[in-house]
């Protein structure tokens, strides 16, 4: 993905994210393992990893403590010099090095999807042309949608560092195409569960399981109807820090507001009023408000936006009478209407439609 697409980071502030090594106050929370697989990756390419370790300020050491750890920055550190010395992407995980830029290709491929799980297959697809070690996949069950990872060689001492690099990497990506925190259920393993297993709360929420059946993230299956929400530029500021994808959580989950937004669209005939709504949803009234606000929006906003976007449609695509455009989107009379419709556009509905060239009139 770039230089700083990195596993492996626990939230951060994103001011220590910025700081250079000399300057970090994190509590060291990563394990020793993982600079230990990146260490390996280095052995098998018979190259020093001493440059790199002493630009992360990682004293060698520590290599021969299973219960030390390290900051996320110094993993964000040693892992980035790692990756350019080693030109892999993938530190050493897979059979076959990714050059630098395999996994920005991947995301690229993602961009144009309109929905996330289309995005995501997209991006298990094209996974496979960069490695036919591991296979992802998306599937669907009981409301529930699982990004699983099937092994198809043995991945030897880097398996853990393999497989949970990928998942996290794949789930930071689909968090930034969708602009939503994707809150997972419960993450499947299939190894043991490691003697650092204490920090794997930092990896992913939710229920962890080990000798589980399958490698996947589960999540809820709403996620996947989630609108791409990302372009071209989007990405290109994105690859300049792409370390953000798996250190930073997003605030927002999106979920909700798009659970909402169809409600309000497709069923408005169930959707009165917010007890209503919460009743079509299966929430309480309160639980409604206190996820939309968690969630950045109200519904007061999310219902002037479905009724400003189906408005306007009917006003450029049609040539329904305003009357019966208000009453379309739920206005009692025409004059509340084009007072709505003017706060919500800065413009009446009539000078929207002279502006397109329609012509008011019958149907």
């Amino acid at each position: 993905m770039s230089r700083s697409n990195l596993p492996f980071q626990p939230p951060l502030p994103s001011t220590l994210v910025r700081s250079p090594p000399s300057q970090h106050k994190a509590r060291a929370e990563t394990p020793i393992a993982f600079i230990q697989a990146i260490v390996k990756a280095y052995e098998r390419r018979g190259m020093n990893p001493e440059t790199a370790l002493a630009k992360a300020q990682i004293e060698p050491k520590l290599l021969h403590k299973p219960r030390a750890r390290v900051t996320a920055l110094q993993m964000e550190t040693f892992s980035a010099t790692a990756m350019q010395e080693l030109d892999d992407e993938a530190l050493g995980w897979f059979s076959r090095r990714l050059p630098w830029g395999s996994y920005g290709l991947l995301v690229r491929a993602s961009l144009t999807a309109p929905t996330l799980g289309l995005a995501l297959a997209r991006w298990c697809r094209h996974h496979a042309l960069l490695t036919d070690d591991v296979v992802l996949h998306v599937s669907e069950q009981d409301s529930m949608a699982c990004l699983q990872l099937d092994e198809r060689v043995d991945l030897g001492e880097l398996r853990e560092f393999c497989i949970v690099s990928t998942l996290r990497n794949a789930l930071g990506v689909a968090c930034w195409l969708s602009d939503s925190r994707i809150a997972l259920r419960r993450a499947t393993l299939r190894f043991a569960a490691p003697a650092h297993r204490a920090s794997y709360p930092l990896l992913f929420d939710g229920e962890v399981q080990f000798d589980a059946q399958h490698n996947g993230l589960w999540f809820d299956a709403g996620y996947l109807a989630l609108p791409v929400r990302r372009d071209e530029a989007a990405l290109q500021r994105m690859l300049q820090r792409a370390l953000l994808l798996t250190v930073k959580p997003y605030r927002r989950d999106r979920l909700l507001v798009e659970q909402v937004r169809q409600a309000l669209t497709q069923h408005p005939q169930h959707c009165r009023n917010a007890k209503a709504l919460a009743a079509h949803l299966n929430l309480s009234e309160r639980s409604l408000h206190r996820q939309l606000k968690e969630e950045g929006a109200s519904l007061q906003a999310l219902k002037d936006a479905v009724r400003h976007e189906l408005a306007t449609e009917l006003l450029l695509r049609t040539a329904k009478p305003l009357k019966q455009v208000a009453e379309a989107v739920g206005f009692r009379n025409e004059k509340s209407f084009s007072r709505a419709f003017k706060a919500w556009s800065k413009h009446t509905p009539e000078e929207l439609r002279q502006s397109s060239g329609q012509a008011l009139g019958g149907i």
